[in-house]
């Protein structure tokens, strides 16, 4: 009998995954065939099946563009994956999953379908020039960005179905839909929940209405329709939930293990009267040559462990989300409420960080560790206010034996704000609305938020604990997650000053636009009438502050180092922060530290959390335009003071001086001249008349029309004539 031949062994085949196809794309460095991996790989066809999925899967993350029956890498094709933010005026900006690539313009004819939201694989067709982003295409839609449309109902079609269209004006579109459960009753104006389908045609789509919200007039249903909209998560995982119940409701004996006994030192807190989660407490005494200031943060790191099914949720919603009436948090109340919060009379855990300052207010020593503390007071800035900056007899005696310790804080604070003005951080003078609503839920006025020093107290101290912690880190050579603010954008600031200086020969442009020359221009416009155009002009030149592991310092308030460590209860970039603190400290100990998370990890969560808070921005910015319209809609005839805040080509807005609303004039309705838009001077001239309207110019108008579907105010002119300069006025 033949002797059987030895088999030589099969050479080893790298294991099938998603990475091993990208290097091997990166290898060959052109597109390929399914059958080409296939054989590049050695692979069987019994493996066909696996390499289809892994290629699909490949390019719904955006990693691989089909073309025609190949695949080919998206890096390599000038390709870019990431979110859709489209525009009211129709373009849109794709905003990378890389953060450290510049958001890419898309024109309107190029969005290919992909609407608000959408992760979209864009191409990229021009780079970016100066002062202008890169151009793209949208050549795929990986995933839409909403599976439910808030929709607002107009009428009941024949046949049962309801004509309905998107309550979000940037999706022009309109959607047929039939419901999904026939005891739902709908009435035209209502606000619902849609599931898109398929498309009929490039205006209507079909659709099915899963829920009611109620009728478009409530506040609450405009919250509800607003956090549909931004995909804000509204029910905690079951997983999390039980996580949160596990817990004790208080520190147990066990905790306090390792940790400072504080809880005799009266420590506070000071927040608005309507918070409920209390993530910081101060304390502030007078040393022989300076100050002793302690920021006592609540310690949330000790109860939820990295990877637990809190911390996915917690990173997964990235912060809380505020809205008028109601709060999305990042954390259950049980947490949030409760154990975590630096309730008054209880003991809590933190982390304290312990700053040593000279007589002026600088910080020469720090100190951070965890301990536990006792609120010795719940405060309001309020309280604060009346009690230390007004002096008020009444007031004093109800803050009682903490008053000393208050009046010392605002000395400090005063202290330590007078040294981040030296060295050039900005402050904007500009107010910020506060909706007021009646025991029923109707609005009843929009005002600018009242603010006071004591405001100005807990923000000098939180800052300087978080440039504290960011320095302890970078000291120790350890990674951090800093918020950074790049650089103002030059060319905008230079049309300020040339702005400026055509009015006022004492005003030069600086060689350097650094935060001390901008500080130097607010303070000397402060209380002129040109004050309120430095304000507006700087705050459209400042870009987006985000976060990052690479530090390249704050811009805005010009520090060096800078990180959020003392919000970890509503912001999840805190949380990295105290986990990367612990490290440090259990460096410093005897025991085995925590693994050091890798600086790509830390990419990741910094484009994730910089994206979600870009999310509860514009959540925040639309709820209030909501309510806004909402609380104007029976004001339409009145007359309106205001300020020109913002001009166009095809018109200005003007902010209401009475009400916090701004809303448009358009040039279709100004009929005595034909205006042009002067970009350089911010102005629009009449060609016949010479008059102009610019910058900051108080103006009488009506309020004509309301729109809630296009979330618009668009305003008339009560007297051209009254509320117009010429031109010359504005320029010599």
């Amino acid at each position: 009998m033949a002797k059987k031949k030895n088999k030589q062994p099969r050479p080893s085949t790298p294991p099938l995954s998603k990475a091993t196809l990208l290097k091997l794309f990166r290898e060959v460095k052109r597109p390929l065939s399914r059958a080409e991996v296939i054989r590049q790989l050695k692979l069987k066809k019994r493996d066909k099946h696996v390499v289809k999925d892994l290629l699909r899967e490949l390019v719904r993350d955006g990693k691989l563009i089909r073309i025609r029956r190949a695949y080919g890498l998206a890096e390599a094709m000038h390709c870019v994956t990431g979110r859709l933010e489209i525009q009211r005026q129709g373009f849109g900006f794709v905003v990378p999953e890389d953060g450290r690539r510049n958001d890419i313009f898309v024109n309107q004819r190029d969005l290919n379908e992909a609407w608000h939201g959408d992760k979209v694989v864009v191409s990229v067709l021009g780079e970016a020039r100066q002062g202008r982003n890169a151009e793209g295409r949208v050549v795929r839609i990986l995933e839409r960005g909403r599976q439910i449309l808030p929709v607002k109902v107009f009428k009941k079609m024949t046949g049962g179905d309801w004509l309905c269209r998107p309550s979000d004006p940037r999706l022009a579109f309109g959607i047929i839909c039939s419901l999904k459960d026939e005891s739902v009753k709908l009435e035209p104006g209502d606000i619902a929940l849609c599931e898109p389908g398929d498309k009929i045609d490039h205006t209507m789509w079909e659709g099915v209405i899963t829920a009611r919200l109620g009728p478009e007039g409530d506040v609450s249903v405009q919250e509800e329709l607003v956090k549909s909209n931004h995909n804000i998560r509204t029910r905690f995982p079951s997983g999390s939930m039980n996580q949160a119940e596990s817990l004790p409701r208080e520190p147990v004996e066990s905790d306090f293990k390792g940790r400072r006994d504080l809880t005799d030192l009266a420590f506070v807190t000071i927040d608005g009267a309507t918070a409920r989660d209390f993530d910081d407490a101060i304390l502030v005494e007078r040393r022989p040559k300076g100050y002793r200031l302690w920021v006592a943060i609540a310690d949330v790191a000790h109860y939820v462990p990295e990877g637990s099914p809190l911390d996915k949720e917690a990173l997964e919603r990235g912060n809380s989300y505020y809205f008028p009436r109601s709060v999305e948090p990042m954390f259950p109340e049980r947490l949030s409420n409760g154990l975590c919060s630096l309730n008054p009379d209880v003991k809590r855990l933190t982390m304290v960080v312990r700053m040593d300052t000279d007589q002026s207010g600088l910080t020469r020593a720090t100190e951070i560790y965890p301990a536990v503390i006792r609120s010795h007071a719940r405060l309001t800035y309020t309280q604060v206010k009346e009690a230390v900056l007004d002096r008020d007899e009444a007031a004093r005696k109800r803050v009682g034996p903490v008053l000393p310790m208050l009046e010392l804080a605002e000395e400090l604070a005063r202290k330590i704000n007078k040294i981040r003005s030296r060295r050039g951080s900005l402050d904007f003078d500009l107010p910020e609305p506060e909706i007021f609503f009646d025991a029923s839920g109707e609005t009843t006025d929009i005002r600018p938020k009242i603010r006071s020093f004591s405001n100005q107290i807990i923000e000098e101290f939180m800052i300087a604990a978080n440039e504290a912690v960011a320095h302890f880190l970078v000291e120790r050579g350890l990674p951090c997650m800093f918020r950074i603010h790049p650089q103002a954008d030059e060319e905008r600031l230079r049309n300020l000053f040339q702005l400026l200086s055509r009015t006022d020969k004492s005003i030069v442009m600086p060689k350097e636009m650094t935060p001390k020359k901008l500080q130097m221009l607010v303070a000397s416009m402060r209380g002129t009438d040109k004050a309120y155009i430095v304000n507006r002009m700087l705050l459209r030149s400042m870009k987006q502050a985000k976060y990052s592991p690479d530090n390249e310092g704050h811009f805005g308030l010009a520090s060096e180092e800078y990180a959020h460590f003392t919000s970890p209860i509503r912001r999840y970039a805190d949380l990295v922060l105290h986990r990367l603190v612990k490290v440090a400290l259990a460096m410093d100990g005897d025991g085995a530290p925590p693994p050091i998370p890798g600086k790509k990890k830390l990419y990741n969560v910094a484009g994730h959390l910089s994206g979600r808070e870009r999310v509860a921005m514009d959540a925040e910015r639309e709820i209030l335009k909501r309510v806004t319209v909402l609380f104007m809609r029976d004001r339409v005839g009145e007359t309106f003071n205001g300020v020109i805040s913002h001009i166009t080509d095809y018109g200005f807005f003007v902010e209401l001086k009475d009400v916090m609303a701004e809303g448009m004039v358009r040039l279709s309705s100004m009929d005595d001249d034909y205006y042009t838009y002067w970009p350089k001077r911010e102005m629009l001239v009449g060609e016949r008349t010479g008059q102009a309207f610019a910058l900051g110019q108080s103006v009488e108008v009506v309020l004509d029309e309301v729109s809630l579907e296009r979330l618009e105010l668009n305003f008339s002119l009560k007297s051209v004539v009254a509320a117009s300069r010429n031109y010359k006025d504005l320029i010599e």
